[in-house]
């Protein structure tokens, strides 16, 4: 690569809807924050003459304008697509946010595109969650290039940086990973840093120098010769390693040149095959210049070395009652299946959904049906309905530009799909598809809401159903136990996000209240209770006496009744009227107002009046006497147990071993997982990893994820229990 003369391709670079497949090349940029993916994305537009020297667009607004920041800290949270167009080929450049509470948008970026371009800082290295990334790609086989950033720092090393990503993503074939240019360094400044002003290419051995903002080639001088000749002899091997001709490594170590040519070859082979990850060095323009320093070695990467989307293997799909369907990868001449990878609100066009077209060809104003299967846990129903497309467009800065068709392997934008939600799949009318979801996060930072006003509590429950159906790593709750209304979401950034977005977007204030956790009561001793309910007060009265005894059972036992009366004390048909007030009782608890469980309940005695009972008097009097037996008895308050599962990376198992026995948890196990981690199996109270989400990034350095799942109520502690009970009788 890098054998091209490129000249600059002014309004060739804004791209519009692609031909064929083979013209597309469909990119997601991932990378920490702050470690350069916007400003790479915008460098890249400038090369390719999407935007103009002052790096805007035709309307006056610039790229950045496209991302959604509404973080107090300005990060950007939403996944954005920036197409531009180099050499016929049209580049969708998906830039996903860096903050791990958006982990969201990354995966439907991964969805979404053909091969990834992992971003990293020169001064910043590569991070934990980074390489996460990187074996989720890995796992799936995703082509991959590395792009290295921020060489303008004063501490910044290329080679140094190489070396970290070897070490990071080249597991046992560190070769794997390996620079395709060495930056080149022009003067000291006064400050005695040297900025980068060209780059040499190893394989063409050509000079390509930016310092006067255009890439000048020419070359190399013979100072630089020792420089390229280890460089340029590992790359080569590493190459040869790859290739498909199993000859040319004997050839090679023979004594054979190997052409440029066919070494370019098997690169750009390789690189599309996944096995080979080279790495680069890339700058923004300076001010005033047309091209940033490593744009174009980059895109011609992308646009020669990156599979076409011919060459990415469509996912799982079936009809929609789950029956195979086999269909031909990327036929624009297809049955029709793509799939809404973002879901976005416009204050003016309304809703958007960004959609990337896996097979057939998506129309304007074609009717097509809607699937949407498998959230139904995250407020998301199933549904199966008919939607007609409005506009479709491809985004360019604000600017949404009309297109008439879009083909399989490209992504556009629709506008107005009602329905439609983040993960749902659009196929023909009459031959309705359903495409496998892509692997969701699953959301364990609980946030419990309540309308602040009475005009937002009408509006509240609107809102939230927009708010997952843009987002469906948020799952909302209506916890039948607390009666609390809970956003479930990836971090405090998110849940930030969320109440941001419920505000301005749809004109719902909320207040944060304390999550609570759902306990239960039990009967820590067998205890008997009388229930006497009479009253005469004119007319017919009320009368009812019931005598009953509760003993515990064990867990998981819910509430038994028996029946014991003999010789009629209790009229037959009363007896279940005793049995429902007990019941009811019980569902509002006997000591702190929590559902009470796992106790056998049983009737012995009563009295009744031939005149005055009836049913509503023997089930008041039914929960009289269960209240009786609750003040003579030891009651036991249970909390949840989670079984929670840890993967965290080898050097912080102490840690976070240490951290769970604090939060009164019981490790069960440990296990070797990946290379580098390990599996720690723990159960848990739930009340002490509300935040555990956020504890456990802070602990790991951003390296564990975790995954819970209930698994039983038991006792709590006695000096915990007696918090809990203090705090409900003040509140009482």
């Amino acid at each position: 690569m890098g054998d091209k003369a490129h000249t600059h391709p002014g309004a060739a670079g804004r791209a519009q809807a692609a031909g064929h497949p083979t013209s597309v090349r469909n990119v997601v940029l991932v990378g920490h924050s702050g470690s350069g993916k916007t400003t790479l994305v915008e460098a890249l537009a400038l090369t390719a003459g999407a935007v103009n020297r002052a790096g805007r667009v035709e309307d006056g607004s610039t790229l950045s304008d496209y991302d959604e920041i509404e973080h107090r800290q300005q990060r950007s949270v939403q996944l954005s697509l920036v197409p531009v167009e180099w050499d016929g080929i049209k580049v969708n450049l998906l830039d996903t946010p860096g903050y791990a509470d958006f982990v969201g948008e990354l995966r439907a970026g991964l969805r979404a595109a053909d091969a990834a371009l992992f971003v990293v800082s020169a001064s910043d290295g590569v991070d934990g969650s980074t390489r996460m990334v990187w074996d989720e790609c890995a796992a799936v086989g995703m082509p991959r290039a590395i792009v290295v950033t921020h060489l303008e720092a004063a501490r910044a090393d290329f080679e140094e940086m190489t070396r970290i990503c070897a070490e990071a993503f080249g597991g046992d074939d560190p070769d794997a990973v390996l620079p395709l240019y060495l930056p080149l360094r022009g003067p000291e400044g006064p400050d005695g840093h040297a900025p980068v002003t060209g780059l040499i290419g190893l394989l063409t051995q050509k000079l390509f120098d930016y310092s006067t903002g255009e890439r000048k080639e020419s070359e190399p001088g013979e100072e630089q010769s020792p420089l390229l000749e280890e460089a340029r002899g590992r790359l080569i091997e590493g190459i040869i390693a790859e290739s498909e001709d199993e000859t040319l490594m004997d050839r090679y170590l023979g004594g054979e040149q190997v052409d440029v040519k066919t070494l370019i070859e098997d690169l750009e082979r390789a690189v599309a095959r996944g096995v080979f990850f080279p790495v680069l060095a890339a700058a923004p323009a300076a001010e005033g210049a047309r091209q940033g320093l490593g744009t174009v070695e980059l895109l011609e990467l992308i646009t020669r070395g990156f599979p076409t989307p011919l060459e990415h293997g469509t996912p799982r799909v079936t009809t929609v009652d789950g029956r195979p369907r086999e269909l031909k990868p990327c036929d624009p001449d297809a049955p029709l299946v793509a799939e809404v990878v973002k879901t976005s609100s416009d204050p003016y066009v309304g809703r958007i959904s960004l959609v990337r077209v896996f097979s057939g060809t998506l129309r304007a104003d074609q009717t097509v049906h809607v699937s949407g299967h498998g959230l139904a846990d995250r407020g998301h129903e199933d549904h199966d309905v008919d939607e007609r497309i409005g506009a479709l467009t491809t985004p360019f800065g604000k600017q949404q530009r009309p297109v008439s068709h879009v083909i399989a392997g490209d992504l556009a934008c629709v506008a107005k799909l009602s329905r439609a939600e983040t993960g749902d799949t659009l196929s023909a009318k009459d031959d309705p598809l359903l495409m496998e979801p892509w692997e969701m996060p699953d959301p364990l930072l609980p946030l419990a809401i309540r309308a602040h006003s009475k005009p937002d509590e009408d509006k509240l429950s609107q809102g939230l159903a927009r708010l997952v159906a843009e987002d469906p790593t948020m799952r909302l709750e209506q916890n039948q136990d607390t009666h609390q209304v809970v956003l479930w979401c990836l971090g405090e950034a998110h849940a930030d996000v969320a109440l941001e977005r419920l505000r301005s977007r749809y004109g719902v204030q909320v207040d944060v209240v304390p999550h609570r956790v759902a306990l239960r009561e039990t009967f820590g001793s067998k205890a008997a209770g009388r229930g006497r309910h009479v009253k005469q007060s004119g007319g017919h009265g009320q009368f009812a006496i019931c005598e009953i005894e509760v003993e515990p059972l064990p867990g998981g036992s819910g509430i038994e009744f028996v029946d014991k009366v003999v010789g009629g004390a209790v009229p037959r048909q009363f007896i279940p009227s005793v049995e429902k007030g007990v019941r009811a009782q019980a569902a509002k608890g006997v000591a702190a107002g929590h559902p009470l469980i796992d106790v056998r309940v049983t009737l012995l005695d009563g009295k009744a009046h031939s005149v005055d009972s009836s049913d509503a008097a023997f089930q008041t009097a039914g929960a009289l006497a269960l209240r009786e037996a609750a003040s003579d008895a030891r009651i036991h308050l249970l909390e949840p147990v989670a079984e929670v599962s840890v993967l965290v990376g080898d050097d912080y198992v102490g840690t976070v071993m240490s951290d769970l026995s604090g939060r009164r948890g019981r490790v069960l196990g440990t296990e070797q997982a990946a290379a580098g981690r390990t599996l720690i199996r723990a159960e848990v109270p739930e009340i002490e990893i509300g935040r555990y989400s956020v504890d456990l990034r802070s602990l790991s350095h951003g390296t564990a994820r975790f995954s819970r799942r209930y698994a039983r109520h038991e006792p709590m502690p006695p000096q915990v229990a007696e918090r809990v009970l203090e705090e409900a009788r003040a509140a009482s």
